[in-house]
C-alpha cells in the first residue's frame, strides 16, 4: 500500500481472510503533548525518542516553538527542546483539532507573564474550555469571557488553588498542575476519580515534587523543571484498532509491540477480556517511567458485557472501537457513563450509533448509555459512515469493515493522521483488505 491510502478523501474496508504480523504501533500521544511542553519549560535540553508525529503532536511541537522554546526533529521520532522562559508569541497559536494540546497549553501558558492567544480548527473552536478556564481564572489567570476558543490568556502572578474538579479529566487535573509550576501558594486537584496519571509521573521525570494521596494530586515546593530524556510508549489507543480487528477477523493473529499498559488506559483491554477476547501480555517492564507490554490477540468469539460508569476515565478514547467488538458479539453489551464522548471531536455517541446502523448492527442510545446488540459473528456491513472529521470513528468502521459481510466506506480518512499515521498502510500490511475507492 502507497501513503496515498493515508491521505485519501474516502476510504474502505473489505471483509478479509485473516490478519498476522508482528508490529509496532506510533507513540502515545497524551505523552507526547506532556514531553513537548514539559521539555519547553524545563531547564536544559530534554530528548524525546518515539514522538508520535501525528498533525494533533505537531501542532503542539509549533506551539510550543512560538512560545520560545528550541523545538528540533532529528530523525523519525526523535527531537530535542531546549526549554525556555515562555515570551509572548508574535501570532496566535493554532492548536489544530488537539483539545489536549490546547488545554494543556492554556494552562502551561498562565503561570508566566505572556499574552497569548489560543485558537484551532472548527472542531476544536466548538468544543468546551469553561472546565479548564475555570480554575485558572481562579489562580489568577486573566481571559476572555467565554468558553469557547479563540481565547486570549494573561497569565503571570497566579496563586495557589484546591480545585475540586467536577469530572475525572486528565486535561484539566494537568492545566492546573502546569499553571501552579508557577503559583505562588499550595496547589492541589482533588477529582471524583482517578484520570490518566501520565502529567503526574512526567512531572517527576522532571524533578518536581508531586503527591499522589487517592483522588488528590498536589504539587510539593520543589516546582523546577530540569531537562530529561524521554522513551515514549506505543498508544494503546491505536493499538486497539489492530487488536480488535485481529479478534473480530477469523484466522487472526497479530502482536503489538511495546504498548503502554498502565493501568489507569487499560479499561478496555479489560473489557475485552471479560467479553471472552485471547489477549496475552508479554514482556512487560518499565519504559520511561511507563509500563508496556507486548500484547496478543487472535480470533475469538466475543459475548456481550456490561460496562460500569466507573471505567469510563481509563478508556474514554476506545469507546468507538468497543462498540465495534460489541456489534460481532453475542448478546447486548451495555456503556454506561458515557456523556463526555458528546463533546469529542465529535458527538462521537451519536457518529457510533448512526455508524453501526448503516452497518446493519441494532443499537440505541438512551440517556448516557449505549446499548449494542451483537451480530453473534459478522455484521451486515456495506454502510457508508460519516465520519464528522472524527479519527477515532473513521478508524473504528474501517476496522468493523474487515470482519464484514460487506464493505464499509468512510467519508473521511484525512484527518487519520491527527493521531495515527500510516494506519491504512499498517492495516494493510497485516493482511487488510483497506483502501481507497475500494
Amino acid at each position: 500500500m502507497t501513503e496515498a491510502l493515508d491521505i485519501a478523501d474516502r476510504l474502505s474496508a473489505a471483509p478479509s481472510k485473516g490478519l498476522r504480523g508482528h508490529i509496532a504501533v506510533p507513540g502515545d500521544k497524551s505523552i507526547s503533548h506532556r514531553a513537548l511542553i514539559l521539555g519547553g519549560m524545563a531547564e536544559g535540553e530534554t530528548r524525546i525518542e518515539g514522538l508520535l508525529e501525528g498533525r494533533d503532536v505537531l501542532h503542539t511541537a509549533a506551539a510550543v516553538r512560538a512560545l520560545g522554546a528550541k523545538v528540533t526533529r532529528l530523525g523519525d521520532g526523535l527531537w530535542t527542546v531546549q526549554g525556555a522562559e515562555w515570551r509572548s508569541p508574535e501570532a496566535p497559536i493554532d492548536c489544530g483539532n488537539s483539545g489536549t494540546g490546547a488545554r494543556l497549553l492554556l494552562g502551561a501558558a498562565a503561570g508566566y507573564e505572556i499574552h497569548a492567544t489560543f485558537t484551532g480548527d472548527e472542531s476544536l473552536r466548538s468544543r468546551p474550555m469553561r472546565r479548564v478556564l475555570d480554575p485558572l481564572r481562579q489562580m489568577g489567570a486573566r481571559t476572555d469571557d467565554g468558553d469557547r476558543l479563540p481565547v486570549t490568556i494573561r497569565g503571570g502572578g497566579l496563586h495557589g488553588i484546591s480545585y475540586r474538579s467536577p469530572t475525572a479529566s486528565a486535561q484539566v487535573k494537568s492545566a492546573v498542575l502546569l499553571a501552579g509550576l508557577h503559583a505562588q501558594g499550595e496547589v492541589e486537584v482533588i477529582e471524583p476519580a482517578r484520570s490518566r496519571d501520565h502529567t503526574e509521573r512526567m512531572l517527576r521525570a522532571f524533578g518536581c515534587d508531586v503527591e499522589v494521596d487517592g483522588k488528590a494530586v498536589r504539587l510539593g515546593v520543589g516546582r523546577r523543571l530540569r531537562a530529561t530524556d524521554i522513551m515514549v510508549p506505543g498508544d494503546p489507543s491505536s493499538a486497539a484498532f489492530l487488536l480488535v480487528a485481529a479478534l473480530i477477523v477469523p484466522n487472526s493473529e497479530v502482536t503489538v509491540y511495546g504498548v503502554l499498559t498502565n493501568k489507569l488506559r487499560t479499561g478496555l483491554f479489560e473489557t475485552l477480556l471479560e467479553m471472552g477476547a485471547d489477549l496475552s501480555f508479554a514482556n512487560r517492564r518499565i519504559v520511561g517511567g511507563e509500563e508496556v507490554a507486548d500484547i496478543t490477540a487472535r480470533s475469538s468469539a466475543l459475548t456481550a458485557v456490561e460496562v460500569d460508569p466507573g471505567r469510563v476515565p481509563s478508556m474514554i478514547d476506545e469507546f468507538p472501537i468497543l462498540a465495534v467488538a460489541a456489534a460481532c458479539a453475542s448478546g447486548q453489551t451495555l456503556m454506561h457513563g458515557l456523556a463526555e464522548l458528546r463533546v469529542k471531536e465529535s458527538d462521537r455517541l451519536a457518529a457510533i450509533l448512526i455508524g453501526l446502523k448503516s452497518c446493519g448492527v441494532s443499537a440505541a442510545i438512551i440517556g448516557d448509555t449505549l446499548m449494542v446488540d451483537g451480530c453473534d459473528g459478522p455484521c451486515a456491513g456495506g454502510g457508508a459512515v460519516t465520519t464528522h472529521g472524527d479519527h477515532r470513528i473513521a478508524m473504528s468502521f474501517l476496522t468493523l469493515g474487515l470482519a464484514a459481510r460487506g464493505p464499509v466506506a468512510v467519508d473521511e480518512a484525512e484527518m487519520i493522521g491527527t493521531s495515527f499515521p500510516g494506519f491504512a498502510g499498517l492495516m494493510a500490511s497485516l493482511g487488510a483488505r483497506i483502501g481507497e475507492g475500494r
